[in-house]
């Protein structure tokens, strides 16, 4: 199994050390690097290979929305975990908005946080339920689409689509829709390329923007 690389960024060291003493124990999960701000990330980049960013929000110098925008644009491969105390719907947005993969709470326990690594880490999205339960919310509030792209989706990518926003996974939505896993993985490159995006982050928030929901 491959060993999924972790960089740490966050501006207290007594969380980074208490995220490295929990990761430790763990199989297939190592940090490799830590930062106490994103000018720092992206110095610690340029030295080692990094699969995930555990990335904070507030940081001294340089943010964690402005530092995984800039990663994402030099590191697509790069996967954004976010771990913040923020659990308000303008910060969720925003780090979606960056290119953030995944978002958890601070408050997270262990099994959690190592299940939202694995995750991402595959290039899934994974978000806590607090924050799903805040998007959710969202979903079903109306939304002003005047400058949103109007792209025309079938029947069928609309329901792949609603059930991408609920965070079922390709063997789930086959499941509830009585397809083989192969046609909801090319449904979901088929809206990736339709809507403009680079990742499933970016279907949740198109979706969110929509107001996509049962």
């Amino acid at each position: 199994m491959k060993t999924i690389n972790i960089l740490v960024v966050d501006d207290h060291k007594v969380f980074r050390d208490g995220i490295n003493a929990l990761l430790e124990k763990v199989e297939g999960v190592e940090v490799v690097a830590e930062a106490s701000n994103g000018k720092e990330a992206l110095d610690q980049l340029k030295k080692c290979r990094v699969d995930v960013v555990l990335m904070d929000i507030d940081m001294g110098e340089m943010n964690g929305i402005d530092t995984t925008q800039i990663v994402k644009q030099l590191y697509p491969d790069v996967n954004i975990l976010v771990l913040s105390m923020h659990g308000e719907h303008n910060y969720i947005i925003k780090m979606l908005d960056a290119g953030a993969s995944g978002y958890i709470l601070k408050n997270a326990g262990m099994d959690e946080m190592v299940s939202a690594i694995k995750c991402v880490s595959k290039g899934d999205s994974y978000f806590s339920r607090e924050v799903s339960t805040v998007l959710l919310q969202q979903l079903h509030k109306p939304v002003s689409t005047k400058k949103q792209k109007d792209v025309a989706l079938t029947l069928r990518e609309t329901e792949v689509l609603k059930l991408i926003a609920q965070e079922f996974s390709n063997p789930e939505i086959a499941d509830k829709l009585f397809i083989s896993i192969r046609t909801v993985d090319t449904h979901r490159r088929n809206l990736l390329e339709k809507l403009g995006v680079k990742n499933t982050a970016g279907l949740v928030k198109y979706a969110l923007k929509k107001g996509l929901a049962d």
